[in-house]
């Protein structure tokens, strides 16, 4: 039996996708998950993850714009849906205000 194949990958100042990255399997799931520092990097990880993993599903950070969201869906050709994990206002200033903190947006 095929397990379903989803990813997610988000955006770290600090990240290298070679280094970063983690996969978590159940008996019927496989999450895949990537930190990248720059949109060439996960266009580069959402073609390899596609086309090498089989992934059919792709989850982005907020950080991604919808610009970014077009790329990667055209980087993988229809063979995956692409989607965006989006917040609402409060929660995006919570967040926001954690990576102030935590150094993200001072590099």
């Amino acid at each position: 039996m095929d397990k379903f194949k989803t990813a997610f990958i988000a955006h770290a100042p600090d990240a290298d996708s070679s280094r970063d990255r983690c996969q978590i399997e159940t008996g019927l799931s496989k999450l895949s998950v990537r930190l990248v520092s720059s949109q060439a990097e996960a266009l580069e990880n959402a073609r390899k993850l596609v086309e090498e993993e089989g992934v059919q599903s792709i989850v982005l950070c907020p950080g991604f714009s919808n610009l970014d969201v077009a790329e990667i869906q055209k980087a993988v050709e229809g063979k995956a849906a692409v989607c965006a994990a989006r917040g609402d206002g409060p929660g995006s200033k919570i967040t926001m205000a954690a990576m102030e903190k935590a150094g993200w947006f001072h590099r």
